[in-house]
Protein backbone atom coordinates (compact mmCIF):
# COMPACT_ATOMS: atom_id res chain seq x y z
CA UNK A 1 0.00 0.00 0.00
CA UNK A 2 1.50 3.29 -1.07
CA UNK A 3 0.74 6.92 -0.26
CA UNK A 4 -1.92 7.16 -2.97
CA UNK A 5 -3.78 4.16 -1.53
CA UNK A 6 -3.61 5.78 1.91
CA UNK A 7 -5.05 9.01 0.51
CA UNK A 8 -7.82 7.06 -1.26
CA UNK A 9 -8.77 5.36 2.01
CA UNK A 10 -8.83 8.70 3.83
CA UNK A 11 -11.01 10.27 1.12
CA UNK A 12 -13.44 7.34 1.05
CA UNK A 13 -13.76 7.35 4.84
CA UNK A 14 -14.85 10.98 4.64
CA UNK A 15 -17.23 10.53 1.70
CA UNK A 16 -17.62 7.13 0.06
CA UNK A 17 -20.06 8.63 -2.45
CA UNK A 18 -17.56 11.10 -3.89
CA UNK A 19 -17.44 10.72 -7.68
CA UNK A 20 -14.39 8.94 -9.06
CA UNK A 21 -13.51 12.00 -11.12
CA UNK A 22 -13.36 14.18 -7.98
CA UNK A 23 -11.25 11.58 -6.15
CA UNK A 24 -8.96 11.28 -9.16
CA UNK A 25 -8.30 15.02 -9.16
CA UNK A 26 -7.26 14.86 -5.50
CA UNK A 27 -4.76 12.04 -6.02
CA UNK A 28 -3.60 13.17 -9.49
CA UNK A 29 -4.63 9.98 -11.30
CA UNK A 30 -7.21 9.14 -13.96
CA UNK A 31 -10.66 7.94 -12.89
CA UNK A 32 -10.00 4.42 -14.30
CA UNK A 33 -6.72 4.22 -12.34
CA UNK A 34 -8.52 5.27 -9.15
CA UNK A 35 -11.27 2.72 -9.82
CA UNK A 36 -8.66 -0.04 -10.25
CA UNK A 37 -6.91 0.94 -7.01
CA UNK A 38 -10.18 1.00 -5.06
CA UNK A 39 -11.10 -2.41 -6.47
CA UNK A 40 -7.68 -3.74 -5.36
CA UNK A 41 -8.20 -2.32 -1.84
CA UNK A 42 -11.62 -4.02 -1.73
CA UNK A 43 -10.15 -7.33 -2.93
CA UNK A 44 -7.46 -7.10 -0.23
CA UNK A 45 -10.27 -6.46 2.32
CA UNK A 46 -8.71 -3.14 3.38
CA UNK A 47 -12.02 -1.61 2.32
CA UNK A 48 -14.71 -3.88 3.72
CA UNK A 49 -17.85 -1.97 2.82
CA UNK A 50 -19.63 1.34 2.40
CA UNK A 51 -22.22 2.54 4.91
CA UNK A 52 -24.74 5.32 5.37
CA UNK A 53 -24.65 7.17 8.68
CA UNK A 54 -28.18 7.08 10.10
CA UNK A 55 -29.88 9.18 12.79
CA UNK A 56 -31.17 6.42 15.10
CA UNK A 57 -33.44 8.82 16.98
CA UNK A 58 -35.35 9.72 13.80
CA UNK A 59 -35.94 6.01 13.18
CA UNK A 60 -37.41 5.62 16.68
CA UNK A 61 -34.39 4.08 18.43
CA UNK A 62 -34.25 6.40 21.44
CA UNK A 63 -32.22 4.14 23.74
CA UNK A 64 -28.58 3.30 23.08
CA UNK A 65 -26.83 1.19 25.68
CA UNK A 66 -23.66 -0.74 26.33
CA UNK A 67 -24.14 -4.10 27.98
CA UNK A 68 -21.25 -5.97 29.57
CA UNK A 69 -21.77 -9.72 29.73
CA UNK A 70 -19.88 -12.27 31.79
CA UNK A 71 -19.63 -15.25 29.44
CA UNK A 72 -17.76 -18.51 29.94
CA UNK A 73 -15.64 -19.86 27.10
CA UNK A 74 -17.89 -22.93 26.90
CA UNK A 75 -20.90 -20.74 26.03
CA UNK A 76 -19.33 -18.98 23.04
CA UNK A 77 -20.55 -21.64 20.60
CA UNK A 78 -24.16 -20.98 21.59
CA UNK A 79 -23.78 -17.24 22.23
CA UNK A 80 -22.15 -16.12 18.95
CA UNK A 81 -25.02 -17.29 16.69
CA UNK A 82 -27.57 -15.87 19.15
CA UNK A 83 -25.99 -12.41 19.28
CA UNK A 84 -25.37 -12.29 15.52
CA UNK A 85 -29.10 -12.87 14.93
CA UNK A 86 -30.22 -9.98 17.19
CA UNK A 87 -31.13 -7.01 14.96
CA UNK A 88 -30.85 -4.46 17.79
CA UNK A 89 -27.21 -5.37 18.43
CA UNK A 90 -25.06 -2.74 16.72
CA UNK A 91 -21.75 -4.18 17.82
CA UNK A 92 -20.43 -7.03 19.97
CA UNK A 93 -16.83 -7.17 21.13
CA UNK A 94 -14.92 -9.83 23.04
CA UNK A 95 -12.98 -7.87 25.68
CA UNK A 96 -10.68 -8.33 28.66
CA UNK A 97 -11.75 -7.97 32.28
CA UNK A 98 -14.48 -9.40 34.46
CA UNK A 99 -17.01 -9.14 31.65
CA UNK A 100 -15.89 -10.85 28.46
CA UNK A 101 -18.40 -9.28 26.03
CA UNK A 102 -19.21 -5.63 25.41
CA UNK A 103 -22.40 -5.22 23.40
CA UNK A 104 -23.71 -1.96 21.91
CA UNK A 105 -27.46 -1.97 21.32
CA UNK A 106 -30.22 0.39 20.18
CA UNK A 107 -33.88 0.01 21.19
CA UNK A 108 -37.02 2.11 20.89
CA UNK A 109 -37.75 1.84 24.63
CA UNK A 110 -36.30 0.81 27.97
CA UNK A 111 -38.93 -1.94 28.15
CA UNK A 112 -37.52 -3.59 25.02
CA UNK A 113 -33.99 -3.14 26.33
CA UNK A 114 -35.04 -4.80 29.59
CA UNK A 115 -36.50 -7.80 27.70
CA UNK A 116 -33.26 -8.19 25.75
CA UNK A 117 -31.16 -8.04 28.92
CA UNK A 118 -33.38 -10.81 30.30
CA UNK A 119 -32.46 -12.95 27.27
CA UNK A 120 -28.76 -12.17 27.73
CA UNK A 121 -28.86 -13.20 31.37
CA UNK A 122 -29.38 -16.78 30.16
CA UNK A 123 -25.67 -16.62 29.27
CA UNK A 124 -24.36 -14.87 32.39
CA UNK A 125 -24.29 -11.75 34.55
CA UNK A 126 -24.76 -8.39 32.87
CA UNK A 127 -24.05 -4.75 33.62
CA UNK A 128 -25.79 -2.09 31.53
CA UNK A 129 -24.97 1.55 30.88
CA UNK A 130 -27.54 3.67 29.02
CA UNK A 131 -26.07 6.43 26.86
CA UNK A 132 -27.18 9.98 27.71
CA UNK A 133 -25.11 11.73 25.04
CA UNK A 134 -22.23 11.06 22.65
CA UNK A 135 -19.64 13.85 22.76
CA UNK A 136 -17.38 11.93 20.33
CA UNK A 137 -19.47 10.02 17.76
CA UNK A 138 -18.09 7.28 15.54
CA UNK A 139 -15.16 8.59 13.59
CA UNK A 140 -12.74 7.34 11.00
CA UNK A 141 -9.42 5.63 11.56
CA UNK A 142 -6.48 7.94 10.94
CA UNK A 143 -4.57 6.78 7.89
CA UNK A 144 -0.92 7.24 8.90
CA UNK A 145 1.58 8.55 6.41
CA UNK A 146 3.97 5.89 5.15
CA UNK A 147 7.10 7.55 6.53
CA UNK A 148 5.48 8.05 9.96
CA UNK A 149 4.71 4.33 10.03
CA UNK A 150 8.35 3.39 9.34
CA UNK A 151 9.81 5.71 11.99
Amino acid sequence: MDQIDRKLIAILQENARMPLKAIASQVFLSAPAVSARIEKLETQKLIQGYHAEIDQQKLGYHITAFISLELSAQQKGEFYPFIAACPNVLECNCVTGIYSMLIKVAFPSTQELDQFIGQLQHFGNTSTQIVFSTPVPHRNVVVAAEDAENS
